[in-house]
């Protein structure tokens, strides 16, 4: 029985990673990606030739089974996912779950995960905090909006460029608007940006100015 290792990949800049990810790639027998097209691009950078196997939230849960197997059988494998680390966001729970089931090994690399560096770029504390990644696109919403409205740890939020004015504008709604909010955009990348201020002077920058990228929006606790 051989072992899963669980690899954070580049957030954008392709020289973040750590030289012992690139070893263990490049030592699997077989690299479940999330796109292979995208992590195609990684592992030509650092020529790292492991056979790779697409493994994505829409096929997940019907590639578990053959996962566990091939680990079962003695195969060394390696799950990455487009960006960051696996499970935060993206696939990589499902697998864990199904490897210690299976008393299967299961190891996590330390390495880039997005909302670390934008917490800290945010300035607001971060001795206490809570990651709620993406918020229910509808059903739920609402209720979760009302529910974190009380919290008073600072708060991590993923977003899509085209969902953001919405969001921030919820959280002038649910929150207040002169609760502090930081968006960082394009982390580790060429136009990489944040962006400090109340929540209506950050939705106010981003109504006049469109913004693009990955986003992580760090927002304030309610005061105690």
């Amino acid at each position: 029985m051989s072992k899963l290792y669980i690899v954070p990949t580049p957030i954008g800049n392709l020289k973040d990673i750590t030289f012992r990810a690139i070893e263990v790639l490049k030592e699997a027998d077989l690299i479940l990606a999330e796109d292979t097209r995208t992590s195609g691009k990684l592992l030509k950078h650092y020529e790292i030739g492991t056979q790779m196997q697409s493994h994505h939230m829409h096929n997940e849960h019907k590639t578990i089974d053959g996962v566990i197997q091939k680990l079962k059988a003695g195969t060394t494998i390696a799950l990455i996912s487009d960006a960051g680390t696996p499970a935060i966001s993206d696939p990589g729970f499902l697998l864990s779950r199904a490897c210690i089931e299976n008393n299967i090994d299961l190891e996590c690399l330390p390495g880039a995960t997005a909302f670390v560096p934008a917490l800290v770029n945010s300035g607001l504390p971060n001795d206490k905090f809570v990651f709620e990644g993406f918020l229910p696109v509808k059903k739920g919403r609402q209720t979760r909006l009302l529910l974190l409205a009380e919290e008073t740890r600072t708060m991590i939020f993923y977003e899509s460029p085209h969902k953001l004015l919405k969001t921030l504008g919820h959280f002038c709604d649910f929150f207040d608007e002169e609760r502090p909010v930081s968006v960082s955009r394009e982390l580790t990348k060429l136009y990489e940006e944040t962006v400090r201020g109340t929540a209506k002077e950050v939705l106010e920058y981003y109504t006049n100015k469109p913004p693009k990228g990955e986003i992580v929006i760090v927002v304030g606790g309610k005061n105690k």
